[in-house]
């Protein structure tokens, strides 16, 4: 964990916690408002410090978390654990989320391909068409 300054810019930390692959990803998501700080819609040059909370929504999920630390670079996924800690509400509603949709059933179990020569000549019996 680098900590080069006590502050360090949104956009970079997420990227430094691996929460996004890219740090233009990073501020596309904060520019969209799926990032809070401290309760507050904020923009990608947002200085983040140890103590803040954020709020981040990524694909129907939601996580809540602390920052802990600072980096300045991208570093193994173990080092950007250490950034941040999880509040146990999120990851219980997180869970529960990742578990429901573990537990539904497939989207498209229930479509088929292209109809069979049956299913043709029965919708033209019933369009009346030849």
């Amino acid at each position: 964990m680098d900590e080069p300054a006590a502050r360090l810019r949104i956009d970079k930390w997420l990227w430094a916690a691996r929460f996004f692959k890219t740090r233009s990803l990073a501020a596309q998501a904060v520019e969209g408002g799926r990032v809070q700080v401290n309760g507050e819609r904020v923009k990608p040059a947002k200085d983040v410090k140890p103590g803040d909370e954020l709020v981040v929504h990524i694909g129907g999920l939601e996580w809540v978390i602390e920052v802990r630390g600072l980096a300045a670079r991208r570093g193994p996924a173990e080092d950007a654990r250490r950034l941040y800690a999880e509040r146990e509400d999120s990851r219980t509603r997180r869970q529960l989320i990742l578990d429901a949709r573990k537990h539904a059933p497939e989207p498209s179990l229930g479509r088929r391909g292209r109809p069979t020569k049956r299913d043709r000549r029965r919708l033209k019996r019933f369009t009346g068409s030849r």
